[in-house]
């Protein structure tokens, strides 16, 4: 039998935390094996207890949810966890920050239960969790940002027009099916464009190529006022 996925659920608020926690525990296939009122705790008893997956709440006292996930994802010993950040469409300009520190994902509060665990499901299988409705404010208020706040990002040079292509897409929000879809190419194909894209941008999961998107303009110069004026598909 698999082991069951290992939870760490961080939020200050003790209700909400708790709710987090019985609902993880009565799902099936994961299992709470504790809880953290602050970054700073968070951080802790992550090295202390190596969940699979720490539920990140973004604003909590002292130290926040961003520097909580960076240091979980830039520490040796607690780099194998992944870190899925709540979040509220009141709080965009906190994602992009996220982002950056290495989450693996993120979920609005007032998500359903299903998706709450599916979404942990997906980022301890190690995928990403970019929600097309997070994706879509985050490219909007990163487009948005004077050239001067933004960080210099990794170039794009040694990518081809169709990787080009693809990476929009991701930066979109879009899944693997949605490009398969939207490019007519197969998923084994779709899968190995992903791949390439990670290697030549040395990204660590799809996340992460979402950032490479943002921060070389590729994203923003295809954004118009909540349009979609990217490629079209490549014959």
């Amino acid at each position: 039998m698999n082991e069951p996925v290992r939870v760490l659920v961080a939020d200050d608020e003790p209700l909400l935390r708790g709710s987090f926690r019985v609902l993880v525990d009565t799902a099936p296939g994961l299992t709470a094996v504790g809880e953290a009122s602050d970054g700073a705790e968070a951080v802790a008893r992550t090295r202390l207890l190596r969940p699979d997956v720490v539920l990140m709440d973004i604003r909590m006292p002292g130290t926040g949810g961003i520097e909580a996930t960076r240091a979980i994802v830039n520490s040796p010993g607690t780099a194998g966890t992944r870190v899925l950040v709540l979040t509220t469409f009141d709080l965009d300009e906190y994602v992009y920050g996220a982002l950056r520190a290495g989450a693996a994902g993120f979920l609005l509060k007032d998500t359903s239960p299903g998706v709450l665990l599916a979404a942990i499901r997906t980022v301890a299988a190690g995928e990403s969790l970019l929600a097309p409705s997070v994706t879509r404010r985050l490219i909007a208020e990163f487009a948005r940002l004077p050239h001067t706040h933004r960080t210099p990002g990794t170039s794009l040079d040694g990518l081809t027009g169709r990787e080009r292509e693809v990476l929009v897409l991701v930066a979109r929000g879009l899944s693997n099916a949605d490009i398969c879809e939207y490019l007519h190419l197969s998923n084994g194909t779709v899968k190995t464009y992903i791949g390439r894209l990670l290697s030549k941008l040395r990204a660590r999961d799809r996340a992460q190529l979402v950032i490479s998107a943002y921060e070389s303009g590729l994203v923003s110069a295809a954004h118009r006022s909540g349009g979609w004026t990217g490629p079209g598909p490549s014959r």
